[in-house]
């Protein structure tokens, strides 16, 4: 059972998040362990491991990144680790800011901290920006999925800007 037929759940990169957290609430409530301590080992192992289903879903679904990668993980979209290659011109901008950080961090400027992080958002924006159309109207079974390797391509590229921030972070002063 995937995590969205847990939550009786229709397959979507767009969920209404405080039903999904009301779902996550009344579930922890009907599968507490504590509950069933007077029931069969049997029955205690199934709670406990709806239970954990529960908690595995919500932290899941509750976060647009994870449950990104979730969906497209469901429609098989993803390649085998290390498979799913960015495209070139994407790598050929990050060139800059990479060269950029390699400044940083041999030599910390403020100012050209910030412009890096500044041109990390804009490029992050901007690829939401051409996915967001795929993203809002996904429908399961019938969005081509032409259309979700436009979405992985977004994610792994979301996923370099976000390594490239937390790598840069190290430079910064705290």
């Amino acid at each position: 059972m995937n995590y969205f037929e847990f939550y009786n759940l229709p397959i979507s990169f767009n969920l209404d998040e405080a039903a999904l957290k009301r779902l996550f609430y009344a579930n922890s409530k009907r599968f507490h362990p504590d509950f069933y301590t007077l029931d069969t080992e049997e029955k205690q192992n199934e709670i406990l491991e709806l239970s954990t289903l529960n908690t595995q879903a919500y932290k899941t679904l509750s976060d647009f990144d994870r449950r990104m990668k979730y969906v497209l993980d469901l429609k098989g979209i993803f390649a085998e680790e290390g498979k799913n290659a960015l495209p070139q011109d994407f790598l050929m901008d990050m060139m800059d800011i990479n060269e950029a950080i390699m400044e940083l961090e041999f030599d910390f400027d403020e100012s050209a901290y910030q412009k890096v992080v500044a041109d990390v958002q804009s490029f992050e924006n901007q690829i939401l920006s051409e996915v967001t159309p795929i993203i809002e109207n996904y429908q399961d079974g019938i969005t081509p999925d032409s259309e979700l390797e436009k979405v992985k391509i977004f994610f792994l590229k979301k996923r370099y800007l976000l390594r490239i921030l937390e790598n840069v972070s190290k430079f910064a002063p705290h």
